[in-house]
């Protein structure tokens, strides 16, 4: 970033941190003051972007990535991943997958993956390639709907905690509690006091699940405008995906800017470093599945186990038993 764009950033902080405080009503004070707050730490995250890329200008390039126009990286332009190229490379990670599953039974780990970023860009995916090849009493997929009028009564982290895992099992959220700093935020669904109340707390939240032996791992999937624009209408244009497009889906059309604002100021609040997020350029969804699945088994430490060698006994002889006539049994049509 230009000095002449770092130096009228920090005026403008400057300038809002000096402004004096609202008084009209405790909610107004409380909104202006998660934006300060939102805004400092955004300056102070993008200056150290600044300053990471003149310290490792190759950063983008090696990563197969170039900046993009809202300050992330984004995917090369250009054809995407090849499909045998893509079988290839899963099949060889699924075979590592299974691996890790074994681990963490064998362990005892309890393994929380989160899946974030805009409709449409990607999660489900992603998640369905992850969990394809394991064992669904091991890896769980959680997708929670709308929270009924008893849940929202409860501490806003309790219906999450239900769903945590026990000793030996991965859990991958398709959404989680961050709907509170993305959607119910933009969309009104939440008070100003309890979206800040959740960026003060959800630190904390995740430090104790961390404490208490959990390996938590979020992901944050980054897809473009145009892109999205294509996979919603591509999704308008397919009777089997309609049911992808709900009416929060379009509405974050129109609120492209409120989400990228939400989003950063979830990031400013929650990307610790014990749980920090990890993004995911999601444009080329084969890549973006492979880069994911190679990133989750970087982080977690594993090994092969051995299991002792399976030998098939001999089938049990009919030893006098005889089926029921065939007319008995109701068989589903053979129309192929």
């Amino acid at each position: 970033m230009p000095k002449s764009q770092r130096d009228q950033r920090r005026a403008r902080v400057r300038a809002a941190s000096a402004a004096p405080p609202a008084t009209p009503n405790a909610g107004e004070s409380n909104k202006a003051a998660v934006a300060t707050a939102a805004a400092v730490v955004a300056r102070e995250r993008a200056l150290a972007r600044s300053a990471a890329r003149v310290h490792t200008p190759m950063a983008g390039p090696r990563l197969g990535l170039v900046p993009g126009p809202e300050g992330d990286y984004r995917q090369v332009p250009g054809k995407k991943l090849d499909l045998k190229l893509y079988l290839s490379q899963l099949a060889d990670l699924n075979v590592e997958l299974v691996k890790l599953q074994e681990w963490i039974k064998a362990r005892g780990l309890k393994v929380v993956v989160l899946f974030e970023g805009r409709d449409a860009a990607g999660k489900g995916g992603a998640i369905k390639t992850i969990s394809a090849p394991l064992n669904p009493r091991v890896c769980r997929v959680v997708a929670l709907g709308t929270p009924t009028d008893r849940e929202k009564t409860q501490w806003y982290f309790q219906r999450y905690v239900a769903q945590l895992p026990a000793a030996g099992e991965m859990v991958l959220f398709d959404r989680s509690w961050y709907n509170r700093a993305g959607v119910e935020h933009v969309m009104g669904f939440c008070t100003q006091e309890e979206y800040a109340e959740f960026l003060r707390s959800c630190p904390e939240f995740e430090r104790l699940l961390l404490r208490s032996g959990i390996v938590l791992l979020k992901y944050w999937f980054s897809v473009g405008n145009e892109e999205q624009e294509k996979r919603f209408q591509d999704r308008l244009a397919d009777p089997t995906k309609h049911w992808k497009l709900s009416p929060m889906d379009v509405m974050s059309r129109a609120k492209w800017v409120e989400y990228s604002r939400a989003k950063d100021a979830m990031f400013s609040a929650t990307d610790i470093p014990e749980a920090p997020w990890w993004v995911v350029a999601a444009d080329d969804k084969k890549r973006a599945r492979l880069n994911t699945i190679r990133h989750l088994l970087s982080v977690i430490p594993y090994e092969d186990i051995v299991e002792p060698k399976i030998e098939l006994p001999p089938r049990q002889t009919e030893d006098g038993y005889i089926r029921p006539p065939i007319f008995s049994q109701h068989f589903v049509p053979d129309a192929y």
